[in-house]
């Protein structure tokens, strides 16, 4: 009986808190993954073609890892400023190197003619 007892108040007050904050970060480099990516084309020259999904992955890995990388140099609270900054850099580089990979053939035109254009 007060094994049962431990177990449900470590699933209780240890497990769930963890996946809470595990799911959250998830939600919020989400979140942040939208604006990064706006500003990831915006501060890169020219035009991208690449559609709103890939731009809001694009501002996705980017958060995570810059997140990630400017958390394990300055820790969590200490210089967000910096880790901003490193996220949307990667953010730019995700979009250059999705665009880049996605260049070779676009499809333009309306709906009864398509012609394929190599950039």
């Amino acid at each position: 009986m007060i094994l049962w007892i431990f177990v449900a108040l470590l699933v209780i007050f240890v497990i769930l808190p963890i996946l809470g904050a595990a799911i959250w970060w998830v939600i919020w480099t989400a979140v942040v993954g939208i604006i990064l990516g706006g500003l990831a084309r915006l501060i890169i020259p020219g035009r991208q073609d690449i559609g709103v999904l890939a731009t809001i992955a694009c501002g996705w890995i980017g958060s995570l890892i810059g997140g990630a990388i400017g958390t394990g140099i300055w820790g969590f609270h200490h210089d967000r400023f910096a880790t901003i900054l490193i996220e949307i850099g990667i953010s730019a580089v995700a979009v250059l190197i999705w665009s880049g990979t996605h260049r070779n053939s676009v499809t333009r035109g309306g709906s009864g003619s398509r012609r394929v254009i190599d950039v």
